[in-house]
């Protein structure tokens, strides 16, 4: 039931980023979206942006974008290791003063690595998803399209009532990550940046594409959101999201990942950044709360935050399993090399 609600939740945030995303595009014919593909280094810097953000808001458009073609590679990667995931919010709340300057050295270490890693892969291009965040001729604001048309059909009136579900489920708190609770420990300290605070977020997100569906046209309605973002992309994502986390729970369930946990440094760095594999936020909260308690260096947490990226890299596997396994490659080879390398400095 946890791993249910948990790939809900997943879903649901992906799907309504992917609906404003589309949104903004449409609005903006295009140009809202048009430079981020220009400037790899901006591209690099827009991904190490959004994954420095607390929680998965970031990686989850992110990911979006680069599915779309919108972000390189080397954007994705940079995303992924600026990205602590949820564990953000509890290291806010853990280790306040540390946390400020540990993401401000993430967000350094993710925009080397991004541009590193488009210089290596130029031709490295995401193909996963057929269709672009397109601008179609019946989204312009020339005058007599028939995609300017609008009435409630049964499609608009499925998306409506799935969204306003979802958003009576988010506020009422119905849907929970699985594993840790983190707003429970976030509350200890900052509650403005507890899970509920971005749980606000989000259902004020919800408000804004249940407005929209009622003001899009029949075509952005049928052929945006339902044909290109419910049909194509929602089953996939719920299906790999419920499968890993299902997976995870098995696994967790047994063998005891504390139970490894040695005085060893090394043997720390190699496990931290083997257990950021997991596409899961919970499993990494251990090394958080072992460096709070002065158990683990600081090379150890570094490593896990850097190979970990919470529940934001989900949908990548949904999209593209080839990206996610050369990413998450990518972040344990940087993972590795900060942490041993911190190792020897610190």
């Amino acid at each position: 039931m946890d791993s249910l609600l948990g790939a809900i939740l997943i879903t649901g945030l992906v799907i309504i980023m992917m609906i404003m995303i589309e949104s903004l595009n449409i609005e903006s014919k295009g140009r809202f979206f048009e430079g981020l593909g220009r400037s790899r280094v901006g591209g690099v810097l827009t991904g190490a942006l959004l994954g420095v953000l607390p929680g998965c808001l970031g990686g989850f458009a992110t990911v979006s974008l680069y599915t779309h073609r919108m972000l390189s590679f080397g954007a994705l990667v940079a995303m992924m290791i600026a990205s602590a995931g949820d564990e953000a919010f509890v290291m806010l709340a853990m280790i306040p003063k540390d946390a400020i300057w540990i993401f401000a050295l993430l967000f350094g270490i993710a925009i080397a690595a991004g541009i590193v890693t488009d210089l290596v892969f130029k031709k490295e291009s995401p193909m996963h998803c057929g269709e672009h965040y397109a601008v179609h001729s019946e989204d312009t604001d020339e005058p007599g399209p028939a995609g300017k048309r609008r009435h409630l059909g049964w499609k608009r009136a499925v998306l409506f009532a799935g969204v306003a579900v979802f958003l009576a489920a988010l506020v009422s708190g119905h849907l929970e990550h699985g594993g840790e609770d983190t707003a429970e420990i976030g509350a200890a300290g900052f509650n403005l940046l507890s899970e509920d605070w971005m749980n606000v977020t989000f259902a004020v997100l919800s408000l804004g594409v249940l407005a929209m569906l009622v003001l899009a046209s029949d075509h952005f309605v049928e052929e945006h959101i339902w044909r290109h973002i419910i049909l194509k992309h929602l089953p996939r994502v719920f299906a790999w999201t419920f499968g890993v986390l299902v997976f995870i729970s098995l696994m967790l369930d047994m063998f005891d990942i504390s139970g490894w946990i040695s005085g060893n440094t090394a043997a720390m760095i190699l496990l931290a950044t083997l257990v950021g594999i997991i596409p899961e936020s919970g499993p990494h909260l251990i090394f958080v709360t072992l460096y709070a308690s002065g158990i683990v260096p600081l090379p150890v947490l570094l490593a896990s935050c850097i190979s970990q990226d919470g529940h934001a890299s989900l949908p990548l596997l949904a999209e593209s399993k080839t990206g996610f396994l050369k990413a998450k490659l990518i972040n344990c080879a940087v993972a590795l090399a900060v942490g041993f390398g911190a190792m020897l400095i610190l």
